[in-house]
């Protein structure tokens, strides 16, 4: 029975995402070649340039005592570097500059990775113990954010301007 109890948190993960995946599935991608790519990119990185909130595993009274220094640190800063990097993009994706694709991969593949990484970390340290009230954000806003990050490969990916 424990050992169900300590995976709960994964299956939050696993299926929250798959019904993120399913909503993209059924509402957004079937559309991306009629969307202007500046369309769909713009909440995308709204939405991530809302991970500052990752610093939350840095926080007294957002985690419990005992957060394994060694997943909250890189889960958090790794966090705030992708929101910073979401938010420069919106300049250039709304502008057109030539250099929209370069920052918008940049924040894509960095971003991508930081989950990676975190969700590695926090397996490897066990941290979903010591997460207390900030459980909602790899139970929730993890799978969103690996949704999105998705959704922007496939945008970059195709042949056309950004």
């Amino acid at each position: 029975m424990q050992s169900i109890l300590d995976r709960i948190l994964t299956l939050n993960l696993i299926g929250t995402t798959a019904v993120f995946y399913v909503a993209a599935r059924i509402y957004l991608l079937p559309r991306l070649g009629e969307l202007a790519p500046r369309t769909v990119l713009i909440p995308i990185l709204l939405l991530h340039s809302l991970r500052h909130l990752g610093l939350m595993f840095l926080t007294r009274g957002a985690v419990y005592h005992g957060m394994p220094p060694q997943f909250a640190y890189p889960a958090a800063l790794g966090d705030l570097i992708t929101a910073l990097l979401a938010f420069a993009s919106i300049p250039a994706v709304l502008v057109n500059w030539s250099a929209a694709r370069s920052w918008v991969w940049i924040f894509n593949i960095f971003g991508t990775l930081d989950l990676l990484v975190a969700i590695t970390l926090a397996t490897i340290y066990q941290a979903p113990v010591s997460m207390g009230p900030a459980y909602w954000i790899p139970a929730f806003w993890v799978p969103a954010l690996l949704v999105t990050h998705y959704v922007t490969f496939i945008i970059l990916t195709k042949d056309r301007p950004s």
